[in-house]
């Protein structure tokens, strides 16, 4: 007998892209509440890239499946209006979570007295200049802390729906793709921002890692293993690579509690790994595991179907919704922390966040009609004459 949240998971899918999904806006959460101790074991403490680049890489390949679907079958007119739309529901989506969050965090301010929130989570314009902020926050071109991750995705989106026509050619679309890159590194290229200097994610910077993911998305996996085989050496070198990755961040990060001073070098060398404009490293870091996870977890892995992959898997298919309740809870998680940073609360904070994920993506995937009773279609009102 199926379980409750394996009963509204979508079947016919490749679960591990909706898996990891899921997994990326839990550690998103987490991230997002400063003061979470379970931010230690997230991947960001092990790696160079972290749940955003895994999150954009997803979003490509689901995108270059769905939508080169609909390409090949409707024409590219009809395909790119799909992406158009997806474009109008992230916005709606941005536009009302910064409203929300906008609210919350004012109203904790005033409650709490606590001024230090709007400073630290960019608020502090909004404040002086609401209606200006208002009107920027509209046009894209002012997004406080946590609240800059949808417009990267709706102008990535749009880019795509331009781009759309070359996965035909998917060697000439990445090599565009690449040229556009090194463009907006170089020069650098972003589009602009209100009081910051450009966007925290550049989005002509982080095309990349969603165009190849749409390239992997659009190829026959038979080809993909043939192209990118399983080779026990290079799995080795690339376990050692990301195990002292690892080790160096977290001699810089939290040696100095440990009495353990990080080399000079190794300091200088990891502030310049950006994260704006995607360097170089962390896209190596992300198709790394990329690739590590895709022949470490086969396909139809029996553990995906079972209680504790569904959550995720769910929160994964229902991301949207998922992603702005995270970024709402999260917040709500840092004051409790703040009030006390004891295990106990801890706990609750870890605990009760992950249950309201689950939920909120049960009820969205219930309302779309997942796990809701097909109707049985009417009779006719008079038989057709025989």
């Amino acid at each position: 007998m199926p379980s409750p949240i394996g009963s509204l998971v979508r079947p016919g899918r490749d679960l591990r892209i909706d898996f990891l999904r899921g997994l990326a806006l839990w550690f998103i959460f987490i991230n997002h509440t400063p003061g979470n101790l379970l931010g230690r074991a997230t991947v960001s403490n092990f790696a160079l890239s972290d749940a955003s680049e895994a999150f954009v890489l997803l979003a490509g390949y689901s995108s270059g499946i769905v939508y080169g679907r609909v390409m090949e079958k409707e024409g590219w007119s009809v395909a790119a209006a799909r992406i158009a739309g997806r474009c109008g529901t992230l916005y709606v989506a941005h536009i009302f979570l910064f409203v929300v969050f906008t609210a919350q965090v004012g109203l904790s301010v005033a409650a709490l007295d606590a001024a230090m929130y709007l400073d630290e989570l960019a608020l502090d314009p909004f404040g002086q200049e609401p209606y200006r902020a208002l009107l920027e926050a509209l046009l894209l071109r002012y997004q406080p802390a946590f609240l800059d991750i949808l417009p990267l995705y709706i102008v990535v989106l749009a880019i795509f729906a331009l781009a759309l026509p070359l996965l035909r050619w998917p060697l000439l679309l990445l090599a565009l793709s690449v040229a556009v890159y090194v463009v907006a590194r170089w020069l650098p290229l972003g589009p602009p921002a209100w009081r910051a200097p450009g966007w925290f994610f550049n989005p002509f910077a982080w095309q990349l890692l969603f165009i190849i993911g749409a390239v992997l998305g659009r190829t026959d996996p038979a080809t993909l293993a043939r192209r990118f085989p399983w080779n026990p050496w290079i799995g080795a070198l690339a376990v050692s690579l990301l195990v002292a990755v690892a080790v160096a961040l977290n001699l810089i990060w939290h040696g100095p509690i440990l009495e353990q001073e990080a080399p000079a070098w190794m300091a200088a060398a990891l502030a310049v790994v950006d994260k704006t404009s995607l360097h170089p490293a962390r896209l190596a870091s992300m198709l790394l595991i990329a690739w590590l996870l895709a022949h470490l977890i086969p396909v139809g892995a029996r553990w995906l179907q079972g209680q504790a992959a569904s959550i995720f898997t769910l929160m994964g298919q229902q991301s949207l919704p998922v992603f702005c309740a995270g970024i709402f809870l999260s917040f709500l998680g840092r004051v409790a922390i703040d009030s006390s940073d004891a295990v106990a609360m801890q706990g609750v904070v870890n605990v009760l966040g992950l249950g309201a994920l689950v939920a909120v993506g049960a009820v969205s995937a219930w309302y779309a009609g997942e796990g809701r009773p097909k109707r049985a279609q009417p009779l006719p009102a008079q038989l057709p004459a025989g």
